[in-house]
Order: C-alpha cells, then sequence, then structure tokens
C-alpha cells in the first residue's frame, strides 16, 4: 500500500488548462475517485500519476517520492483501461502473466501467481482461451488480473466499466469492492459515472474544467454540496433548479436578502405528489411518468419549467393529472447565482 499525493499539478494542451493547481493526498489502502463529465481533465490526472504524460508544472509522488522523471514501468503502478488493451494472440494465462514475465520472474512463479490470481477472480476455466473468445466481462476481469497480479504499489483504473452492458456493470463494480477489501492496494479511479463512484469510493473529487470543486466522502457530498455545479451532478436523476423567487414563500428569505440573486435546487427524491389536500402554490400538471419498479418518477409542469418528483410506485398519474408537490424546507439547497457557491 502507498501514498499519492499531487502537488501543484499543471497540465496545458496549447492555450488549454486541463489540470489546474490540483493538490491532494490521497491515503494508503484508499479507493479514490475522481468524477465529472467528458473534458474535465479526470483522465488526463490519471495519466500524469501513470507516467503516460508529463505535467507542465507541480510533483507526483509515490510514499513521498516525487516520480516526474521515472518511466511509467519503473513507478510501480498498474493501469487498467477502457478498452481492456489485452494481446489477442495469447491465452488468458499468458496475458495476466505477461507483466511478470516482463520482470524475469521464473516460469514456475509465473505459474503459481497466476493460478492464484485466476482463483481471486473466479476465471480458471478461462486460462487456455484467448481474448476473442471471452465475453466483455471476462475480458475486464482478465484486464483486472494482469494488473493485480503484479501486486504494484498503486492501481490507476481509467472507466474500466463503461463498456459493460448495466447487468455486468453492477456484477463488476462489486468485483472491484470486493478485490479491493480483500487486497487494500491504493487504488485511484476515474468515472463519469456518479452512481460508480458514490458506490465503490472512501473519498471522490468532483472535478470541472480542470479544478476539484470538492473533495470528500462521497455521501458526504451528496448531502453537502459545495456549488450548484457539484449539486447537479452528484445525484440520479439530476437536481431540480428554480429561481429562488418561485419558492420564495417557501423559504422566507430575510429582507436583507434579495431572492433574484439566488438559486434554489431540490433532488427529485425529495419532493413528493399527491392528486389532493396540497397547497395551491404548488400544484402542477403531470406531463410524463417513467415507472422503474420500485419508484414512479413524474414530470410535472409548474411555474413555466418542469419539475422531476418522486410518485409512489401505485400511483396511476396520466398526463394531464393535477398533482400538488411537496417541498421540504430542510431539503432545498440555496446557491449564490453569479458564483454558484452553496449558501449556508
Amino acid at each position: 500500500m502507498s501514498t499519492v499525493e499531487l502537488e501543484g499539478l499543471r497540465k496545458r494542451f496549447g492555450p488549454v488548462s486541463v489540470v489546474d493547481n490540483i493538490s491532494l493526498r490521497i491515503e494508503e489502502g484508499e479507493f479514490f475517485t475522481f468524477v465529472g463529465p467528458s473534458g474535465c481533465g479526470k483522465s488526463t490526472l490519471l495519466n500524469l500519476i501513470a507516467g503516460l504524460d508529463r505535467s507542465c508544472a507541480g510533483n507526483v509522488c509515490i510514499d513521498g517520492q516525487v516520480v516526474n522523471d521515472l518511466d511509467p514501468r519503473d513507478r510501480d503502478v498498474a493501469m487498467v483501461f477502457q478498452s481492456y488493451a489485452l494481446y489477442p494472440h495469447m491465452t488468458v494465462a499468458d496475458n495476466i502473466g505477461f507483466p511478470l514475465k516482463l520482470r524475469g520472474s521464473s516460469r514456475g512463479e509465473i505459474a503459481v501467481a497466476v493460478a492464484r490470481t485466476a482463483q481471486s477472480l473466479g476465471i480458471e476455466p478461462l486460462l487456455t482461451r484467448r481474448p476473442k473468445e471471452l465475453s466483455g466481462g471476462q475480458r475486464q476481469r482478465v484486464a483486472l488480473g494482469r494488473a493485480l497480479v503484479r501486486r504494484p504499489r498503486v492501481f490507476l483504473m481509467d472507466e474500466p466499466l463503461s463498456n459493460l452492458d448495466a447487468r455486468l456493470r453492477l456484477e463488476m463494480r462489486a468485483e472491484l469492492k470486493r478485490l479491493h477489501a480483500q487486497h487494500r492496494i491504493t487504488t485511484i479511479y476515474v468515472t463519469h459515472d456518479q452512481e460508480e463512484a458514490m458506490a465503490l469510493s472512501d473519498r471522490v473529487a468532483v472535478l470541472h474544467a480542470g479544478r476539484i470543486q470538492q473533495c470528500d466522502a462521497p455521501l458526504r457530498i451528496y448531502e453537502n454540496p459545495a456549488n450548484l455545479f457539484v449539486a447537479g451532478f452528484m445525484g440520479s436523476p439530476p437536481i431540480n433548479v428554480f429561481d429562488a423567487v418561485k419558492l420564495d414563500r417557501l423559504l422566507h428569505l430575510p429582507s436583507t436578502v434579495a431572492a433574484q440573486n439566488i438559486v434554489a435546487a431540490v433532488r427529485p427524491s425529495d419532493i413528493g405528489i399527491a392528486t389532493e389536500g396540497g397547497d395551491p402554490q404548488f400544484q402542477g400538471e403531470v406531463s410524463l411518468c417513467e415507472p422503474t419498479g420500485s419508484d414512479l418518477w413524474a414530470m410535472v409542469k409548474w411555474r413555466g419549467q418542469t419539475v422531476l418528483a418522486r410518485g409512489r410506485s401505485d400511483q396511476r398519474l396520466a398526463p394531464g393529472t393535477k398533482v400538488y408537490m411537496d417541498f421540504p424546507i430542510e431539503r432545498v439547497y440555496l446557491f449564490d447565482r453569479a458564483t454558484g457557491a452553496r449558501m449556508r
């Protein structure tokens, strides 16, 4: 297990600043995730840590050692890519054992290590197959095995589940969590999927335009977003955003605060709906319903915008149905319109 520290890290591609003065410390054995939309700099950060790219300024340190000038193979990190990057002409056993072969390990040592790793991943029956004979989930397990077999100081994973279908992603997510609990290797993960980040991580850094917007435990970020971008990115379905003027009577803002300078946001899961007995000022009209089994998500037209709210799975809400929405005041977030910063 190793620590990873980033000190004032910067990376530019021409005039574009992709990584903008990032500093943080990732602890031994931590599962740490960079999450954010496409183009926010998360994959570039991973490449800088791996040594596949060089920073314009700042340091990458592993266990207190600056590794800026070390080649990727000398940093003792293992990377798992989105595309699996398996050697098509090699068997599964040869793919897994290849890093050890490069190290000069003996055939016996490689065979023992491959067998141990394959058992850990449940892919022992696949060892004689080639990648083209494997499913997507099996290929991803082989890619994990190739990284795991060498017992690196740090795992780097660049959206490793994005090519899998929804069911396989859930299975592999559970597998990653089990492997991390078993081996406790420091893991740095990159994804655009905030649900994946919340499910896997000890801590999450939310990136936007090359900068860290917030870094904390995933549930604390979800419950206490630092700004409007974080509130909108973390959470599914996405948060509802309103002009605070529309909720003025509910919020009871002090006279010193101008409602027009404030943006209010409420998560869909916090907005209840009923067909009778509600406050007339929060009455709207259902435009669309999306039943998901345990929940029913209703799009409600209200005061010139569409609000996503959660109903009961047994509710029958046809388009055009009049409903009353319930906004719990303690679940309304307020943000400064100009800066996007959270107002406490």
